[in-house]
């Protein structure tokens, strides 16, 4: 490589270096944006929400309390006729009837505006932090997911990009959008501060078009089971939250206040549910071409490495989740935390296998 081609891959990664801190700044804004959202979203619905659902629930315990519904008689002629009480279905064993709340804003005009202003700078962060990641590959010329920092930076662009994209496909996300800033910003502080390697070449191993398959689809499903897992925490403690009320609880102000903008316990689930199992095929595959990447380099497609190993676990819990979640004995909370222990597989196969393990799928230190 000549003199004038390493300073121009210098260059770039000094650019790329200063396009992802740029990146964090914005992100920071949008963070304060996102904050300002829930708080000056206007309260007056969600109180009208939490009175009504307070209603119903001291409704159905007196009508528990008679020992059956109530029933409605009516003369027809000299005969009196029952009606039949209303039967409701449930989507899942121990889902409640109530409605997805307003979201961050409140339902009002000023929570709104700070929602769209925060939904704005973090699609800029998004664009600056990609353009980060794409000046990183420029100047190591491959694939920019060689080392942890490059995968970090990557899965919380490929993590903000699903989210974004939901958006645009008009899915009532929005409510995400606070949580996953932050932990955006967690992660590209923890890349940045601990993980971060200059930009080098690959192992001889590496050198493979199965890098830009095998990894970039292994990233691409831990960002989405990012955002089932975050899902998945929030019905937790939204069902929890419905839960008291059903039970004639007063939940304190906080509560009142965020847990009645998210949506309910029914629409989380449901929302967990099917992100992790849209992106199950694709863990599947990514796990897979590992394998076959594996017999290409180093000649057998399985040796119990630590990498290999976690992965498949991870697979195997992730199945069990989704056999649990389709049994009416393993819906709602069980399901939940078996989705999140799934979750933590991952993150161990990420950061623990990686740090703490050694194997053949360590490389450039870190």
């Amino acid at each position: 490589m000549t003199p004038l081609a390493v300073a121009t891959d210098e260059h770039l990664a000094q650019i790329s270096n200063y396009l992802i801190y740029s990146s964090m700044a914005v992100y920071m804004l949008a963070f304060f944006a996102h904050i300002a959202e829930w708080i000056f979203g206007s309260r007056s619905k969600v109180g009208r929400t939490a009175a009504a659902l307070t209603g119903t629930s001291k409704a159905a315990g007196t009508a528990g309390a008679a020992g059956a519904p109530a029933v409605q008689v009516r003369g027809k002629g000299g005969t009196a006729v029952l009606d039949r009480p209303e039967v409701v279905t449930r989507s899942a064993a121990g889902s409640r009837d109530v409605p997805d709340g307003p979201g961050a804003a409140g339902g009002t005009e000023q929570g709104d505006l700070y929602g769209r202003i925060a939904i704005s700078l973090t699609a800029l962060a998004f664009i600056i932090e990609a353009a980060g990641v794409v000046a990183r590959a420029m100047s190591v010329q491959r694939a920019p997911w060689g080392n942890m920092y490059e995968f970090s930076i990557t899965f919380s662009t490929v993590a903000v990009g699903a989210y974004l994209a939901l958006l645009a496909l008009k899915k009532n996300v929005r409510w995400l959008g606070l949580i996953l800033v932050t932990t955006v910003l967690l992660d590209l502080g923890i890349a940045v501060t601990w993980l971060y390697t200059a930009s080098d070449q690959l192992v001889p191993a590496l050198h493979s078009y199965w890098l830009w398959i095998h990894v970039s689809t292994a990233i691409f499903c831990g960002a989405v089971f990012y955002i089932g897992a975050a899902g998945a925490v929030l019905y937790l403690f939204r069902d929890s939250y419905e839960a008291r009320l059903a039970e004639g609880g007063t939940p304190g102000r906080f509560a009142t206040s965020v847990m009645e903008r998210l949506p309910s316990a029914a629409s989380l689930d449901k929302f967990s549910y099917r992100i992790n199992a849209a992106v199950f095929p694709l863990w599947t595959f990514t796990i897979v071409a590992g394998a076959i990447w594996a017999g290409d380099a180093w000649g057998r497609y399985w040796g119990w490495d630590p990498k290999e190993v976690w992965s498949f676990v991870t697979w195997v819990a992730y199945a069990s989740y989704l056999h649990a979640r389709a049994t009416a004995g393993w819906k709602g909370r069980k399901a939940a935390y078996l989705a999140l222990f799934a979750f933590a597989c991952w993150i161990w196969n990420y950061y623990g296998v990686n740090i703490l393990l050694n194997g053949k799928h360590s490389y450039a230190g870190i």
